[in-house]
């Protein structure tokens, strides 16, 4: 497999480096983490900024390698990322662009990219988080309405949100993972109450959302009825393959960072710390390496494989490795929330259980890489 850029690709990211390098300059400082409308006002302006440059639609008009480009330039350079609009471009924006309607993609697909709306991910709910199949929240036909009610947990940015990925229930009678339906809800409709979860790092990245027979149109199912499960395939399907590039980009600056701090406080001395920084460093090399690959296997099917299994649930262990070896560094400053890498470590054990805990991947990796059977 060729993993090599060809000139078109990077004659891409000369001119996307030369504009990041003028544009950068002019933004205006950041919100503090906790001041929500700030943050989206903030992250939707700097989409605005990539859409009138010509950059916005690299998430879905451009191959996987110039996304993967993208990614990779925008973090190095130390620009905005994606925060609120997460869900909308990564997440729900490509389901759209894959499994909608001409319609659908027409009414969703812009305003995504030109920031003017925000998504969040109505998933998880208290007794369907890893087996996610199990969900509850039904839905029903009434004319050109499904009527859904139930609640959903760790709906990511759902206080700030226009809109909602939702999957519910249309089946109760059918095998759990033939009854499900994918919808894009209306976050302003009538009967949904948000409530902010504030996480151990401080922040309220996530909320309940209690959904009382709300209303949403037919013409929102993305997907026909009941198959709603294989469309949550293909969106999972980008947020375990591709969501996570320019992380593993921040990574490996993070760990050059790291390994400085630790020659200049004196902790590089300690030989374990050197091995444990070293196979850290090959461990970020391997997942950049497994990031292209995927990347490379995306351009013939369209969409991300299962290989994207595979790199979350080493990815997801490499970060919280990472974070650990920082707090070693840092000694007892470990416990200062304001020292960099501090609220990274908390935030840090969160990605063995988001986005498919680490116990599912193992699940999908043997069963639908390996062969081997299913569990009973």
């Amino acid at each position: 497999m060729d993993l090599s850029y060809t000139p078109e690709e990077e004659d891409f990211r000369a001119r996307l480096r030369e504009w990041l390098a003028k544009a950068l300059p002019g933004l205006p400082p950041k919100p503090k983490p906790e001041d929500w409308p700030g943050r989206r006002a903030y992250d939707l302006g700097w989409q605005r900024m990539l859409y009138d440059a010509g950059y916005a639609d690299v998430h879905w008009d451009a191959s996987p390698t110039v996304r993967l480009i993208f990614l990779e330039e925008t973090e190095k350079a130390g620009a905005p990322y994606v925060g609120a609009n997460f869900v909308g471009l990564l997440h729900a924006g490509p389901t759209i662009a894959a499994e909608g309607t001409e319609q659908q993609r027409a009414r969703w697909l812009a305003p995504i990219l030109r920031g003017d709306e925000v998504w969040c991910q109505g998933f998880s709910e208290p007794g369907a988080g890893s087996d996610l199949a199990a969900l509850r929240t039904r839905a029903w036909r009434d004319g050109d309405d499904y009527v859904v009610s139930g609640s959903k947990i760790w709906t990511s940015h759902a206080e700030v949100a226009d809109w909602c990925e939702l999957l519910v229930r249309t089946n109760p009678q059918a095998p759990k993972h033939r009854g499900i339906t994918w919808l894009a809800m209306p976050m302003e409709a009538p009967g949904v109450t948000v409530r902010p979860l504030r996480t151990l790092a401080g922040s309220a990245e996530f909320a309940e959302v209690f959904l009382d027979e709300v209303r949403v149109p037919v013409a929102n199912r993305v997907g026909a009825e009941n198959d709603g499960w294989r469309v949550t395939m293909v969106t999972l399907s980008f947020e375990r393959g591709t969501a996570f590039v320019g992380e593993v980009v921040a990574c490996r600056r993070v760990l050059g960072d790291l390994a400085r701090v630790a020659y200049g406080n004196g902790t590089w001395d300690d030989p374990v710390l050197r091995r444990r920084l070293g196979r850290l460093n090959a461990e970020f090399r391997a997942l950049w390496r497994l990031t292209q690959w995927n990347v490379s296997e995306a351009e013939g099917k369209g969409v991300p494989g299962v290989g994207g299994s595979v790199f979350k649930l080493r990815y997801s262990q490499a970060r919280q490795e990472l974070y650990d070896a920082a707090a070693e560094v840092l000694g007892p400053d470990a416990l200062d929330l304001d020292r960099p890498w501090v609220l990274d470590r908390l935030s840090s054990l969160s990605y063995t259980i988001a986005a498919g805990t680490s116990q599912i991947q193992r699940n999908i990796v043997a069963e639908r890489i390996l062969g081997l059977p299913k569990g009973r």
